[in-house]
């Protein structure tokens, strides 16, 4: 059994079936869209809060069997923020952690990189104790 013969035929002149070609020549007849928005000065914008005000971050062992726990307070959070927080800070250092009363607790001295990451999240001042 042999190849067959590939005759040389032109492929067609454009799509089979396009269903949006007769829109293409009324496109000039279509209402003109809202104007964009005008662009605002930086300087002229208020920077708005994301996140509280102030966080202490401390390191604690007494009372948790030897283990270093990382403890972040005073955030002022309501606890269904508190959880979102939580589970964004252990994702982003890699450690486990829990919610206690209102304050978020991180396995291990996180200490030095903690601070970064709640900067980043919008807390504005950050004591390290």
């Amino acid at each position: 059994m042999g190849k067959r013969d590939k005759k040389d035929e032109a492929p067609p002149p454009g799509p089979f079936n396009n269903p949006f070609a007769a829109l293409s020549a009324q496109r000039d007849a279509l209402p003109a869209g809202p104007p964009p928005p005008a662009p605002q000065e930086q300087s002229a914008r208020k920077p708005e809060a994301k996140g509280p005000a102030r966080a202490v971050v401390r390191m604690e062992r007494k009372g948790r069997g030897g283990k270093e726990v990382t403890v972040v307070e005073q955030l002022g959070l309501p606890a269904a923020q508190l959880d979102t927080w939580l589970k964004a800070l252990k994702g982003g250092l890699g450690c486990g952690g829990v919610v206690e009363d209102d304050a978020l607790v991180l396995q291990g001295d996180q200490r030095e990189r903690l601070p970064a990451l709640l900067e980043a999240r919008g807390v504005r001042k950050v004591v390290v104790g």
